[in-house]
Formats: C-alpha cells, structure tokens, sequence
C-alpha cells in the first residue's frame, strides 16, 4: 500500500495526538476514496497496542460490514480480536460481543447505533471513531458526547456539517484534510 503525503502527515497527526496528555479531538476530512479508512485504521491498531480498546462507529450496517471485513484482514496477522455489532447479529453473537467488551476480550469493535447502546460498557474504551457523524441524530450525539470527556476521537468525513467545520476552524477540534487522492485514483 503506496500512502499519498496528505495520508502520511495525516497519520502522523493522529498518532502525535493519541500520544498527548490530552484526549484527541479530531475531524479527518477527505473525498470518498481518498483514504481515510486507512488513517482509521493506524489509529486503531496503535491503540489495540497500547493496550486499549476501539470502537469504530459506522451509520449503516453495509459500512459497517465493509470496515469490519477490512480491519479483520488487515490486523489477521496481530494479536488484535475485532469484533462487529449490528442489528442483523443474533442476540446470542451480542451478548457475547458485549460480555468479551467489559471483559476486555475485544480489541477492537465495528458497529452501527448499536454500539451506543447502554449495555455497551468497554473495560478500557481508548478510542472512538466515527464515521460521517452527520448520519447520526441528536440522541445518538448526546452518547457520543459522553466518551468524548476521556477518550482520543476520531471523526471521518467526505461532508463536514457546517457546526462540525466551524468548531475545526476555530481550533475547538483539530483538523486533518485529505486533498490528494491515492495513486490510480483522479
């Protein structure tokens, strides 16, 4: 895999936050298939290694499927367990995703609104991740709000909401931009 330097500096951002005393509060921006799923995903495998937990949040069950097969295959050669959580699981898969969470047995969990539910309690959430935070409605954020206080966040969007940008601009959030697409992409 060939990262542009937007991917790279973008990275290299990212990680430079997850290290700071302070939790990481950070919109990557960037076109569909400029490669922010790949940023998603360093970031997530440097918190697997230190020992915390991640939560990918995606707002359909489609996306959320895509990513859970991508990280699955990109952390088989780790000792990384990913999980997935959505409505089309049995209840006997959630229990059991949801038990392995508190005991800390899950590494990393894909999921859609379901993993803002309240038996969703992680041993040691590190690091959320959001995906197009605008599909999400208000009750959604108001959960979200919750982890923001002491865990790294990482929002993806091709589409910033006007608040969501304004609050980057001002340096309330940091901001990361992907403007370069990969190679073999126009």
């Amino acid at each position: 895999y060939q990262e542009t330097e937007d991917q790279l500096r973008c990275i290299e951002e990212v990680k430079k936050d997850m290290e700071s005393k302070k939790p990481m509060d950070r919109l990557l921006c960037g076109d569909v298939g400029y490669g922010k799923t790949e940023v998603a995903i360093r970031a997530a495998f440097k918190a697997a290694i230190d020992g915390k937990q991640v939560a990918y949040l995606a707002p359909t069950t489609v996306l959320a499927q895509q990513q859970y097969n991508e990280f699955k295959e990109r952390m088989k050669e780790y000792p990384i367990k990913v999980e997935i959580l959505n409505r089309f699981k049995t209840r006997k898969y959630q229990e059991e995703v949801v038990k392995k969470l508190k005991l800390g047995e899950v590494d990393i969990v894909i999921g859609t609104h379901r993993l803002l539910s309240n038996d969703i309690k992680p041993k040691d959430l590190g690091l959320l991740i959001i995906d197009e935070e605008q599909r999400f409605g208000v009750t959604h954020k108001e959960k979200i709000k919750e982890y923001k206080s002491n865990v790294d966040v990482l929002t993806l969007t091709a589409t910033p909401i006007p608040r969501t940008l304004q609050m980057s601009m001002i340096g309330i959030r940091s901001l990361s931009l992907i403007e370069t697409p990969p190679v073999d992409r126009y």
